[in-house]
C-alpha cells in the first residue's frame, strides 16, 4: 500500500509580498517549492497537492475592475475569479512538477482539479471576514478603497502598517 502525503501550498508560496507577480516570479517560486517535494515521491508518497490563492484572486478582482471602468467588460463575482485562479494555479503547478519530475527521471501521472465547497451564508465569515487578498495597501489607500468600493480591509499579519482586502 502506497503512502500518502497531503502538501498545502499558500498562495503566497507562488507570489511572495515584495514581488510583482509576474508569471515568471510565479512559475520560479513553483519550481523551487517542487523540487523540495521529491524527496516525498522518491520515499514512495503519492502527493495531493493543495494551494492557496490569495495574491493572486486579488490580482483577478482588480483586472476586473480595470475591465470594467476601461471597457465595460461586467465583472465576475468572487466564486469565479476563485475558480478561475484555481485552474490557472493548478496548470501552472502540474505542468512545473511535470517538468521537475523528468528532471529527476521520475514518471508519474499528473492531474488538477478544480473543486467546490458548501459555505454556510450565515456563516461568521460573512459577518466577520479574515481572509486576506490581493495586494497591500496604505491605510489612505484603504480607506479610499473601502469608501469607493466598499471593500472591508484588515492589517497584513505578516508585516505591519499594510492592509489587505478581506472577503
Amino acid at each position: 500500500m502506497s503512502k500518502l502525503a497531503v502538501v498545502a501550498l499558500g498562495g503566497n508560496a507562488l507570489q511572495r509580498d515584495y514581488q510583482k507577480g509576474t508569471i515568471e516570479e510565479q512559475e520560479t517560486n513553483a519550481f523551487n517549492t517542487l523540487e523540495n517535494l521529491v524527496f516525498l515521491i522518491k520515499e514512495g508518497y503519492e502527493l495531493i497537492i493543495t494551494h492557496g490563492n490569495g495574491p493572486q484572486v486579488g490580482d483577478i478582482l482588480l483586472k476586473n475592475d480595470a475591465g470594467e471602468a476601461a471597457y465595460a467588460i461586467p465583472q465576475m463575482p468572487l466564486d469565479i475569479c476563485v475558480a478561475g485562479t484555481q485552474g490557472e494555479i493548478g496548470y501552472m503547478i502540474e505542468r512545473i512538477l511535470h517538468n521537475v519530475l523528468n528532471k529527476h527521471g521520475i514518471r508519474k501521472n499528473i492531474i488538477t482539479l478544480v473543486s467546490q465547497i458548501v459555505v454556510n451564508h450565515r456563516g461568521e465569515s460573512f459577518r466577520n471576514p479574515t481572509k486576506r487578498i490581493g495586494r497591500m495597501y496604505s491605510p489612505e489607500m484603504a480607506q479610499e478603497l473601502s469608501r469607493t468600493k466598499g471593500w472591508i480591509f484588515k492589517e497584513e499579519q505578516k508585516s505591519r502598517g499594510g492592509l489587505r482586502r478581506v472577503v
